[in-house]
């Protein structure tokens, strides 16, 4: 089900009601009608994926279960690799498989042999990604003895499978999200109220910020051979925004539907395009999968303790692992790759913790110099971009090398005048509101009600008159 769909538009204030005003009184029951709904929520996609959530949640609640009793480190090794067996390799079938088949086949290829492919054509579940790696962080925590392991099976089913942030995050941690299920939630009007802002700003970035983008960006990158440099270097920098707009918009809607229900989610994003260096921009771009690999893969591996090699490995590792992450193709290998290159200096110099506060903290405007770093790291965050969106390692290269062809100076083929208007308004606005979880809290600066009513419905009404394009999620396909 999609957030921006009808559907969902009838569900939510269904399971609202049904959540606040049947089951409020037993907090079992309501977290056992959050599980029911959240599957209904999936399942409308395809019911037969459900298995493998239900799997997925149960040995990861039993594997807690018995390390809590188990005291020898063999057996809870035992039981740990249970769970990063199942949840790996329902990941590995179902997204990897045909790739690392494929791969195989080109690898003999290359020496002369010739093999034919066994490729299943598997269906990507939608959200895999993201609950396998909630779920199995839950049994590490467990395992590391950083938290106990619940024993409230319902609870633990709903922290997996719960709706607002299934198929694409924030990816919870146990601490944080399961915790919240233990207690009874009072609904809160201000709470839902923020909520519901926060909703629609996530929606503005969907449909009027991505979804115009998606058409040109579309059509670019398909056709890039037909197309002048500048139009290339537009295309690009249309995805950049498309991909901002369509996952921090996914996020908002999750958090903000969150709320409603008297949840409190990680925040996701934290305008990541006003970043002055790469570092920066990881720790404000798609955070909870940063800290996650940071938490279960960097640190393990010794972080940037140790040699200057130590270092080098570990950010490669974690990048390039980062990357593959998001889809079973060497176009993500190879984005993981390019932010280690620019990554690495950073960390070798040390300055890689230098901007921990926002762009022109106590001013409106930025430095002359924070112009050029935020310019200067976003320009390289477009180069990685194409990479990401290409289809293919020789399409990213030969649109590259298009795009800075002599035709880069030229005029545009594609002007849309539009889109760009639209997007440097919504600049504007989150500039404006960097201090802020999300752009619509501006409560402390709008006193006048009536004002931010007028507010909000002119942004509904942008939404219906732009909203015409519906696209699904990027995200979903990871």
């Amino acid at each position: 089900m999609l957030f921006n769909s009808i559907d969902f538009a009838i569900f939510l204030p269904i399971v609202f009601f049904l959540y606040w005003f049947v089951f409020k009184k037993n907090l079992k029951l309501q977290n056992l009608f959050l599980v029911v709904a959240s599957y209904v929520f999936y399942g409308w996609w395809d019911f037969r994926f459900l298995g493998l959530i239900i799997i997925s949640s149960l040995v990861d609640y039993l594997v807690g279960v018995g390390l809590l009793k188990k005291k020898k480190i063999t057996a809870r090794r035992l039981l740990l690799l249970t769970s990063m067996a199942v949840n790996f390799g329902f990941l590995l079938f179902f997204k990897y498989f045909d790739f690392f088949a494929e791969s195989f086949v080109n690898a003999f290829t290359i020496f002369g042999t010739k093999f034919n492919p066994i490729t299943l054509n598997i269906i990507l579940p939608v959200g895999i990604s993201f609950y396998t790696f909630q779920t199995l962080s839950y049994s590490i925590d467990v395992y590391r003895g950083n938290m106990k392991p619940t024993k409230d099976i319902i609870s633990f089913f709903a922290f997996v499978s719960f709706f607002p942030q299934l198929v694409a995050g924030p990816i919870e941690r146990a601490k944080n999200l399961l915790s919240q299920f233990y207690k009874k939630r009072i609904f809160e009007y201000t709470q839902a109220a923020d909520g519901l802002r926060q909703i629609l700003w996530g929606l503005f970035k969907k449909i009027v910020i991505a979804d115009n983008c998606a058409i040109y960006v579309n059509d670019i990158f398909v056709h890039y051979t037909n197309y002048s440099g500048s139009t290339l270097f537009l295309g690009v920098l249309l995805f950049a925004f498309q991909i901002y707009g369509d996952f921090s918009g996914y996020s908002d809607i999750a958090i903000g539907t969150a709320r409603l229900f008297g949840f409190k989610l990680k925040r996701n994003f934290a305008y990541p395009y006003f970043s002055r260096d790469i570092a920066e921009f990881w720790r404000r771009w798609h955070i909870s999968l940063s800290t996650w690999f940071r938490d279960y893969l960097y640190i393990p591996l010794g972080g940037s303790r140790g040699t200057a090699l130590n270092k080098i490995k570990n950010i490669f590792i974690i990048f390039i692992v980062s990357g593959f992450w998001h889809g079973a193709n060497w176009t993500f290998i190879a984005w993981g790759f390019l932010n280690a290159c620019y990554f690495l200096p950073i960390m070798l110099m040390k300055k890689n913790r230098e901007h921990l506060d926002i762009a022109a903290q106590d001013r409106i405007l930025p430095t002359i110099k924070e112009i050029l770093q935020i310019g200067t790291t976003f320009f390289l965050t477009l180069i990685a971009w194409i990479f990401f969106r290409a289809e293919s390692i020789t399409h990213a290269f030969s649109y590259l090398a298009k795009m800075f062809s002599v035709s880069l100076f030229s005029k545009p083929n594609i002007l849309p005048i539009d889109v760009i208007v639209l997007i440097t308004i919504f600049i504007i606005i989150e500039w404006i509101q960097r201090k802020k979880p999300h752009a619509l809290d501006f409560d402390y600066m709008i006193k006048n009600k009536v004002i931010r009513y007028f507010i909000y419905y002119i942004i509904i009404g942008i939404i219906i008159y732009f909203g015409g394009n519906q696209e699904q999620f990027i995200y979903f396909q990871f």
